[in-house]
């Protein structure tokens, strides 16, 4: 699905696009950014690339999400890399 200049995986990913560029026009949250890239790097190497669906600032806090609706295994073990790695939890929506 494509809206804004934007291709988004889902409807539901759209939707959740419209509610943060609302957001972020009522100043509720700054710096809005779709899909963003984090490298996964163990041991100085990089492992792989984690790209979320949305990351924004709100109060002061850098906030990852990903619209999910089916988690898979792929998924599972990249959020786990993100945390253990980068130290970043990622929102699910």
């Amino acid at each position: 699905m494509e809206y804004n200049g934007h291709r988004f995986a889902s409807k539901k990913e759209a939707t959740r696009y419209i509610i943060l560029k609302d957001m972020q026009a009522r100043g509720e949250i700054t710096d809005l950014k779709c899909q963003p890239k984090f490298d996964i790097v163990i041991n100085g190497q990089r492992t792989c690339r984690y790209i979320a669906d949305f990351s924004y600032m709100r109060d002061g806090k850098k906030i990852i999400e990903d619209v999910k609706g089916i988690k898979t295994a792929v998924y599972r073990l990249k959020k786990r890399l993100m945390r253990i790695c980068n130290n970043i939890e990622i929102q699910e929506v």
